[in-house]
This record gives structure tokens, sequence and C-alpha cells, in this order.
């Protein structure tokens, strides 16, 4: 392909994308309080400005939109999260940071984070979910053991356990604080701070 016909071809794939991503956006509000399985396009039709029609033309069907979704608003809770992280410069201020990072994101949106588990569910009954969710799932553990190694890196130690070993416990602790949170547990947020904070010494040497 020529230079001046990809030019051409450019714009018009970036347009077809923004209208996803548009779409998406609207969609994710109404999929966060219905869940996954009383979700279709027809329903997100219902809750948004735009047509079944319209929907179905960019998406082929739930699973292409909620995985779309769902993968769109984790990739920015991690770069949101990671950039509260950065200017840490001790470990008890990345600890810290993370902790409270993490309770933000909770109480942000807890009802994407709803979604987010009801997808990751699903997809040990729905295998068109499993590619997705196993991408998210690597990007968050990924992202909790940068952390790690940041935290052992300043305390001048080790890890002690395994990427997948730390991801489980801070996505354990999360989860769990999610749960409280929407049952409205006045303390879950907090609980979520400090369990986060104090666990990254345990996680080294």
């Amino acid at each position: 392909m020529t230079s001046a016909a990809a030019a051409k071809r450019r714009p018009r794939v970036d347009k077809f994308e923004d209208r996803r991503r548009e779409l998406a956006d609207a969609a994710l509000v109404a999929m966060a309080d219905l869940g996954y399985a009383r979700t279709s396009l027809r329903t997100i039709a219902e809750h948004t400005k735009f047509s079944h029609g319209l929907l179905h033309y960019y998406f082929a069907d739930k699973v292409e939109l909620i995985t779309y979704c769902v993968q769109r608003y984790k990739a920015a809770c991690v770069k949101r999260y990671e950039s509260g992280v950065s200017e840490a410069s001790t470990p008890a201020e990345l600890a810290t940071a993370c902790g409270d990072g993490l309770a933000a994101a909770l109480e942000e949106a807890p009802l994407m984070h709803r979604l987010w588990y009801d997808l990751r569910a699903q997809s040990m009954f729905e295998e068109a979910f499993r590619g997705d969710v196993a991408e998210i799932d690597d990007s968050l553990q990924e992202m909790i053991w940068r952390n790690v190694c940041a935290y052992a890196e300043l305390a001048g130690a080790g890890p002690t356990c395994s990427p997948s070993d730390a991801y489980a416990m801070f996505d354990g602790l999360f989860q769990q604080a999610l749960l409280r949170h929407l049952a409205g547990a006045q303390g879950a947020l907090d609980d979520l701070r400090c369990g986060a904070r104090d666990l990254f010494p345990r996680l080294v040497s």
C-alpha cells in the first residue's frame, strides 16, 4: 500500500474505532448496572441513546462489546493506578500509595469492578471470554508484580513469592473489599488500604 493510500485509509479506520469507543463508554454504564446475565445488545440500547442496529453494526454480539468495554476500563485503571505510585521514594510511601490507589479505584467505580468479576466468572463457562479475560488478568498481574519488585528494590530486599501468588493476594483483598463495599460496610475501603499496605513487607525478605 502506498503512503498516500495508507493516509487516506487511516482516518476511516480511526473514525470507526472512535465510534466503537463512544458506544462502548455509553454501554459500560448500563452493563455495570445490569451485569452479564441480564445484558443483551437490545437491553444496552434501551439504556443508552444508541439503537440496537447501531450497536450490532459495530459489535458482533454482547460478548465482543462486553470484553471490549472491560478491556478499555481496566487499561485506564492500570494507567491511573501506576501514575499514583510512580513518585514513591521509600518502601512505606510506595505501599501507602498502592493501598490508596486500590481504594480510590474501587470507590470511583465499584459497579465497573463488579462487572469485571462477573465477566471473569463467566469465562469459566463461556469459552469466548477466556482469551480476553486472560489478557486482562495478565496485565493486572504484571502491574502488581512491578510494584512488588519496586517495593523490594526500595527496601533493599527481594520478593519471596511468585508474580501469580502476589496477584492472588492483592486481588483477594480487592475482591473482598468490593463485596463489603457493595454491601454497605463502612470500613471496607480503609481495610483495603491497610491490607494492601501491610501485605508488601510480607512479600519480600
